[in-house]
């Protein structure tokens, strides 16, 4: 190869330069540059020590470039660039895997990915053995290994079509009332310690004759139960339910229904059993733990619905037990904890964990409630609770819609008094 080739192709890409816009010769851009080096960089690499002398010369007077920059740059152009390969084969994360993550999104009920990622560790072997996931190994390891960013991505597209209730973000707690009935020492990092609230079914009417609804929320583990009733007599029995199924004895209760009739209820009761007694103050969201059940749990079940009848609040309790069962044990929820952060600096972290989870991990709960606690989990299919739930739901709204809905009947006789 001629020795002044290099040369020759400095001076051609000069006179184009030139051409083109003839009061520069110099590159300037770096677009220039890089086609500059390029141009002339194989002559570089093969010329002799002479000929790459003048060659840095001549690169240096066009691109302003120190000589050691240009040399390394030449050599740099020179140096042959792997080629990229392309992956073959299918995705990381195909149909198969999006669709199981679809699956297990919707058995607990469409969280976030924050929420959902920590949980499938678990609940994939739990669908598997129960044989509502039909995966592979490979699937199930992918699928057990997803981060909460690829899977809130990997969902975008079912959460936008998916209308979800609006939930009641939880706020601090404010300790600052008075207890009415103070037996023990407040302390919501033990279970125990529960907010309670009493809801009435009457859809926006008048209130006499509808059903109503107890909800007790555990403010250490999340432990939630619900107990429907006729009449607000009938709280202090929902209560007895409630203490025996929850793994832990009720410590002190915290209602939600400040001034009300139920709340002198609640107190006679926990004067009763020597249950500490207080109430949150009077805002419209009422207690905040409590709240956001009401909304997650209650609130999507009834759907804002009136409820009177019998076969309702039969039901209404079926459906509680099975959603206790599905929330309690499989439904993870986030609780702030303490960050070691220095003085003056505020960081939130969360513990992201099921109530049973928490509950096990507490040491102020029995070994035989734990294991109580332990046999009824390895029994529980999420999934077919899921489907019992969604039908009794189902089913229920029907109810409340026919109940509602005037017949002939009762239309003809309304018509006949009105003429007589």
């Amino acid at each position: 190869m001629d020795s002044a080739g290099a040369t020759v192709r400095l001076d051609t890409w000069i006179d184009t330069r030139r051409k083109l816009e003839p009061e520069r010769t110099a590159a300037r851009t770096l677009a220039e540059r890089k086609a500059l080096t390029n141009a002339v960089a194989t002559h570089y690499a093969r010329a002799g020590k002479q000929e790459k002398s003048e060659i840095l010369d001549r690169v240096c007077a066009v691109t302003g470039w120190h000589r050691n920059h240009a040399r390394k740059a030449l050599l740099r152009a020179a140096r042959p660039q792997p080629t990229r390969t392309l992956r073959s084969g299918r995705t990381k994360y195909d149909a198969e895997v999006i669709a199981a993550l679809t699956f297990c999104w919707t058995v607990l009920d469409r969280p976030a990915g924050k929420r959902l990622a920590p949980m499938l560790p678990e609940l994939v072997p739990v669908l598997r053995r129960h044989g509502e996931l039909d995966i592979s190994e490979e699937t199930a390891e992918l699928l057990m290994g997803m981060s909460a960013a690829t899977i809130d991505r990997r969902l975008a597209a079912q959460r936008q079509t998916t209308t979800a209730p609006r939930h009641i973000r939880a706020g601090s707690l404010l300790r600052g009332e008075l207890p009415l009935v103070s037996w023990a020492e407040w302390d919501h990092t033990k279970p125990g310690f529960m907010e309670i609230t009493v809801v009435r079914h009457h859809g926006g009417g008048p209130d006499g004759g509808c059903l109503r609804t107890v909800t007790a929320t555990d403010i250490a583990t999340g432990w939630t139960e619900n107990r429907t009733v006729r009449t607000v007599n009938w709280v202090p029995f929902a209560l007895n339910e409630i203490a025996q199924k929850l793994p832990f004895p009720i410590l002190g209760l915290d209602s939600g229904n400040s001034g009300s009739e139920a709340e002198e209820i609640l107190l006679h009761w926990c004067q009763q059993r020597r249950v500490t007694f207080t109430h949150a103050r009077p805002t419209s969201g009422g207690n905040h733990h409590v709240g956001q059940k009401n909304w997650s749990m209650l609130h999507t079940i009834t759907d804002g619905r009136r409820y009177d009848t019998t076969t309702e609040l039969a039901l209404l309790n079926r459906i509680w037990t099975a959603l206790s069962r599905l929330t309690n044990y499989f439904y993870p929820q986030q609780h702030s904890v303490p960050a070691d952060e220095p003085a003056g600096l505020r960081r939130k972290e969360f513990d992201t964990a099921t109530p049973y989870r928490r509950t096990v991990r507490q040491p102020k709960v029995t070994v035989h409630d734990k294991a109580i606690l332990a046999d009824t989990y390895v029994c529980l299919n999420p999934a077919d609770l899921h489907r019992q739930i969604t039908a009794m739901t189902g089913r229920l709204h029907l109810l409340a819609t026919s109940a509602t809905a005037p017949s002939p009947h009762r239309a003809h006789h309304r018509t006949q008094g009105a003429t007589a």
